[in-house]
């Protein structure tokens, strides 16, 4: 078989399985991020492991989402994560600084390697060439700690690209062309990668811009070849030497394949309330808006912004609506300073704010009540903008600045003629003074770690029971977000450290009053519909719900992290084996698992759930590996039994362990 790109870099970091439809294997991992969101879990997770330093070549803890300082929570929190990074061999980049998934793209992600990161737009880095995996942060501690990250052997799509985009059309179209055509779980158990001459018409910005949201199709990660334009990006980021060139082989087989024809693309935009309702701009416009925000971790880079800066320029921002715009780095933003583009944007009546996720998380800057918001940013979740009746669409920066400008939903091939935009810095202005490099290895064992008043240690599941009999503590529908179970937004990510504090906004779109309900009702299961907790790999939704007493989720089915951190956390995710039982379930019933270990450990495939005279059929669809964690009620327990190789045992097999603290 000839190999694609994923099969190469797979094969090449190994560390246990074979590269075969169907394995389970074991990666060894070159590069782990953590986000502050995130990352005080996944500490506090990696400090129950009993390791003294970090793994991995390299790790790196970015302060990009909780920045908003209302009181003591989020500045506490960076100081944990800044001592914990100097402890343990984690290089630590200072709030202000960048957005995790643009700045490692610029500073860290390089040709060939793996990275195994806490947020699911770690994917981004597959700019570059590297397989870039979002997870949740138990994950990231795990391989942090030496552990190999094991998955199945994902199915690789073959994205062939020709032709070159018109004007007025960027990147942002490609991956919403491929969000129309598959949807929010077109992508599950995929790679898609991305060949044709069409390639190298698009610069590592745009790569990162469809790597970014590769994850709303549900996919593993996305990735392009490493060639010239790779060669020129990593040289003006004074790091020729990553550079190494990299592409399928001639005749490379693919799972499936899509086709994309660059020139016979249209500015496309993603309406209210999924990335994947996808339409042409055309249909849409003239639809008042509110709001227009450009920038965060998609599209922020400076051709994004300067697009902006050229259609404003002489002109003012509709006096009907608000424009925010987020450069994606300290780069960037010296970038707009050092050609004007800053200045036009503000004369223009933008609001500039600093490089940090911002309201894309819904960190500031929500939308009135009921309107209309026109962002470059990557997911459009109920309520994920912190206004519970947003109605937020996705579109590229043309379309955005056009809307802007005209003060309705606008196709940019209105506008005419495309804009000369400036050319940015010849030399950018490189500068990692910002990121501080770990507390060499004699100085880390005196690092005292601060923990404020906030900062709480995670629940852990009890060992999983032979029987559970358990009650439904909710019934919910498709696509339920891991932004409901553990919503984004100023009032509840200050909690993010804080389990029992932040499992009182569980749920809250579908009920105010569930978690009050969960924890009456527990032992408690969840019933939903498809593609159960979408989006984010905050591990918080999991934790959140085993907080209030949940020990199985029953769905049609799961989306891909959120079920990973389901199974760490000790909670069973089940899939109905007839999707039409979804309909007999209701909030209150008891119903029984009986003889739950025993069929476990036999790897039985089905659970009879049982209710007075009725029994309803679930499907255990787990590897060993993910039987024994269950059994042991979650990761961290399972690796205190000592049932599988600890993780000093493990770590010799990492690529890392020779490279600690260099």
């Amino acid at each position: 078989m000839t190999d694609s790109l994923v099969a190469k870099i797979f094969k090449d970091h190994l560390r246990s399985g074979s590269f075969e439809p169907g394995e389970e294997v074991g990666l060894g991992i070159d590069q782990a991020l953590l986000q502050d969101a995130t990352g005080t879990m996944a500490a506090l997770q990696f400090e129950r492991m009993g390791v003294d330093r970090v793994q991995v070549p390299y790790a790196v803890q970015y302060v990009d989402h909780n920045v908003i300082q209302l009181d003591f929570k989020n500045p506490d929190d960076h100081l944990f994560l800044q001592a914990f990074a100097a402890k343990y061999g984690v290089h630590y980049s200072r709030p202000g600084n960048g957005i995790c998934h643009y700045l490692h793209v610029e500073r860290a992600a390089r040709p060939g390697a793996t990275l195994v990161g806490a947020d699911s737009h770690t994917t981004s880095s597959g700019a570059l060439g590297s397989i870039a995996i979002g997870a949740g942060g138990i994950d990231v501690a795990l391989v942090m700690a030496g552990q190999p990250f094991e998955l199945p052997v994902p199915q690789v799509v073959g994205v062939e690209l020709t032709g070159r985009l018109s004007d007025w059309v960027t990147p942002k179209d490609v991956i919403l062309e491929l969000l129309r055509r598959r949807g929010v779980r077109g992508g599950k158990g995929y790679i898609f990668e991305f060949y044709g001459e069409g390639v190298e018409t698009i610069d590592v910005t745009g790569r990162t811009t469809i790597c970014n949201m590769i994850a709303e199709l549900g996919a593993t990660t996305g990735i392009f070849p490493s060639d010239e334009r790779t060669r020129e990006w990593l040289t003006a980021q004074q790091r020729p030497e990553d550079f190494v060139e990299l592409a399928a082989e001639e005749g490379a087989e693919y799972d499936e394949h899509e086709h994309i024809a660059l020139d016979e693309l249209e500015p496309l935009i993603a309406m209210p309330h999924s990335p994947g309702n996808v339409v042409p701009v055309r249909e849409v416009a003239g639809r008042e808006v509110a709001q227009v925000c450009i920038g965060s971790s998609v599209n922020s880079g400076f051709e994004d912004l300067a697009i902006a800066a050229a259609v404003l320029r002489g002109e003012r921002v509709h006096p009907g609506l608000v424009m925010t715009v987020t450069p994606g780095s300290r780069q960037i933003l010296d970038a707009l300073t050092r050609t004007g583009v800053y200045s036009d944007l503000v004369v223009a009546g933008a609001r500039m704010l600093e490089p940090v996720c911002g309201p894309c998380v819904g960190m500031g800057q929500a939308p009135p009540s009921d309107s209309v918001s026109v962002r470059t940013f990557n997911r459009n979740f109920p309520g994920r903008s912190g206004t519970i009746t947003d109605q937020v669409c996705l579109s590229s920066p043309p379309t955005a600045v056009a809307t802007a400008l005209k003060g309705v939903i606008t196709d940019p091939r209105d506008l005419g003629e495309y804009p000369e935009l400036p050319t940015p810095p010849a030399e950018p202005a490189v500068d990692d003074a910002q990121i501080l490099a770990p507390a060499p290895l004699e100085e880390a064992s005196g690092i005292e770690i601060p923990r404020g008043p906030n900062i709480k240690p995670p629940p852990e599941a009890s060992e999983l029971p032979e029987e559970l009999t358990a009650t439904v503590t909710i019934v919910v529908d498709d696509d339920v977000s891991t932004g409901d179970l553990a919503p984004d937004g100023v009032e509840v990510m200050s909690f993010r450290s804080n389990v029992p504090e932040i499992a009182e906004y569980t749920l809250r779109r579908f009920d105010p009053d569930y978690p009050a309900k969960a924890r009456e009702m527990a032992p408690g299961y969840i019933v939903g519909g498809h593609n159960y907790g979408q989006g984010s790999s905050r591990e918080h939704a999991a934790l959140a719900p085993l907080q209030l007493g949940v020990r199985a989720v029953l769905a049609k089915s799961f989306a891909r992290i959120h079920r990973r951190n389901l199974i760490s956390q000790g909670i069973l995710p089940l899939v109905f084996a007839d999707e039409s039982d979804y309909d007999r379930f209701e909030q209150g019933q008891s119903w029984t698992l009986s003889g739950l270990r025993e069929r476990l450990e036999g790897d039985v495939r089905e659970l009879p759930l049982r209710s007075g005279g009725e029994e309803v059929t679930l499907l255990a669809e787990l590897s060993r590996r993910e039987r024994d964690i269950l059994l042991a009620g979650g990761v961290l327990r399972k690796l205190r039994e000592g049932g599988t190789q600890s993780t000093q045992e493990t770590a010799g097999s990492s690529t890392g362990r020779d490279e600690v603290g260099e």
